[in-house]
């Protein structure tokens, strides 16, 4: 029998269990590319970018840290990762409605274009396609989707 997720909100010393599976997820994600030489960047912005401008809601199952969201207060879910174990779980539908629940004028995001599993998930979740656009950092084309209640 698999135990309940609880979510809760980030600490500080969920750092490196955050960014191991932010890591973890896009490694399985895109396999051609190189994320073990983005961990820096990937930190940096972390503590920089998302965590100060950002609510982030982590899940826990069984004292691990399995899954979080990003959501600022301009409604942006910039992030949504959830271990590979639990993908298919009803963590990652969870986790966006917590966002959902902290942004309820609305919810915008963007995802990789040629990530159709992710796409999928969001439109089950309530997200319209909402135009397109080139991520600066990767050039790689990227969908904006958004919720609205």
């Amino acid at each position: 029998m698999t135990r309940a997720f609880q979510l809760r909100p980030y600490r500080a010393e969920d750092e490196d269990a955050a960014i191991a599976l932010w890591l973890e997820t896009w490694r399985i994600a895109y396999p051609s590319i190189d994320f073990d030489a983005r961990v820096a960047w990937w930190r940096e912005r972390w503590r920089n970018e998302l965590v100060p401008k950002a609510a982030v809601i982590v899940a826990e199952q069984a004292g691990a840290l399995v899954g979080f969201v990003t959501i600022d207060a301009s409604g942006y879910l910039d992030q949504l990762v959830v271990a590979p174990a639990h993908w298919g779980s009803p963590l990652a539908t969870m986790l966006v409605d917590e966002a959902k629940r902290r942004s309820p004028d609305g919810v915008t995001l963007k995802v990789n274009a040629d990530n159709a599993r992710a796409i999928r998930f969001y439109e089950r979740s309530g997200f319209a396609h909402a135009g397109e656009d080139v991520n600066p950092a990767s050039k790689r084309r990227i969908l904006k989707m958004a919720w609205k209640p």
